[in-house]
């Protein structure tokens, strides 16, 4: 076996063995590539050590024959903890159960040295009876704190935080779905602060916009009359109501198999006096005649909404009069008005 370094990793050619930006275990090969710092587990290079182990852990690691697994605490959006392990009997510390055959295993973990995203992809069977395909589509796993763990399974006491992350992307299919993990660095991508555009970036009826949306001008009440598809159906209670009215608005449920939800409103017609509420994505359960909801009004979040619908200029928290793409794009010739006036 030979030890070569590619970049900022050591890797054996021979038995498999990759050390990186992370703590990397169990270790079965590379003992003898050159100095270790003993508790980072890597090339000692006169930096801090990355992680530093039980004294019990490091001695059951330098034993060479290890007995060690995967687990993962995933608290959800609702305040559930639950854990899951690749063990193949369950597991138990800080108050967690960690079952095994849970219908969660996981990738390799993508990681760099750099601030991009470390990754790793969770893959689970609907069937598991912790992991529903309702519990999916509800967004109860949207977000969901992660804790991955090294553990010595023959004594749990011997374990190591390797990682903190959040459930990002979910993909779906018919029998299993994959969840991707994402380390804390993605919340450095997400934008802070307000950004300079020509549409309003308040949400209606916060602070900011100051729109009533409890005001019977703008909230009706309605029961379903009949299903015109998955997402769109034909209701009653809101004659008073002109088209387009609820439109990129809210709408919540109140009774039906769908009680206590929440949806968005994508268009809002009249077709003989009784509304059609299209909605973005269909709900989680289906829609059924005598269902009853609360709808809310919508915006576009133009200037020309918020004046001629809510009568809302003077809140308006956007910037219309910003040039656009098309000024940029623009040029030169005889007849474009270039005379260096103001675009």
């Amino acid at each position: 076996m030979r030890c070569e370094r590619h970049s900022n990793r050591w890797s054996t050619v021979g038995p498999r063995c990759v050390m990186g930006a992370m703590l990397v275990i169990p270790l079965t090969g590379c003992a003898r590539m050159g100095a270790l710092d003993r508790r980072s587990r890597r090339p000692h290079d006169g930096n801090l050590p990355m992680k530093t182990l039980d004294p019990a852990l490091q001695a059951h690691l330098d034993e060479g024959t290890t007995t060690l697994s995967w687990c993962w605490r995933i608290t959800r959006a609702d305040g559930m903890a639950l854990g899951f392990t690749d063990h193949d009997r369950t597991l138990s510390f800080d108050g967690t159960e960690f079952e095994p055959e849970s219908g969660l295993t996981a990738s390799e973990i993508r990681s760099g040295s750099d601030l991009s995203v470390d990754a790793q992809d969770a893959e689970g069977v609907l069937s598991s009876d912790r992991i529903t395909e309702t519990d999916i589509l509800d967004g109860c796993w949207d977000n969901a704190e992660v804790e991955v763990w090294r553990v010595n399974w023959a004594d749990t006491g011997q374990r190591v935080l390797m990682r903190r992350g959040a459930i990002g992307q979910i993909r779906r299919g018919r029998l299993a779905f994959v969840a991707e993990v994402r380390s804390l660095a993605h919340v450095l991508g997400q934008t802070v602060g307000r950004t300079f555009q020509a549409s309003c970036d308040a949400s209606l009826g916060d602070a900011r916009c100051g729109v009533d949306l409890e005001s019977p001008v703008n909230k009706g009440t309605g029961t379903v009359l009949d299903l015109v598809r998955d997402r769109a159906f034909t209701a009653s209670g809101l004659g008073g109501f002109e088209a387009g009215w609820f439109a990129f608005g809210t709408i919540d449920w109140i009774s039906g198999a769908n009680a206590g939800r929440r949806a968005e409103v994508l268009s809002h017609d009249v077709t003989d006096g009784a509304a059609v509420l299209t909605l973005l994505e269909a709900p989680v359960r289906g829609i059924a005649p005598g269902d009853r909801f609360v709808v809310r009004a919508g915006c576009d979040k133009r200037l020309e909404t918020c004046g001629a619908k809510f009568a809302n200029t003077s809140n308006f928290r956007g910037f219309p009069h910003i040039p656009g793409q098309d000024a940029v794009l623009r040029y030169a010739n005889r007849d474009g008005g270039h005379e260096g006036s103001v675009l």
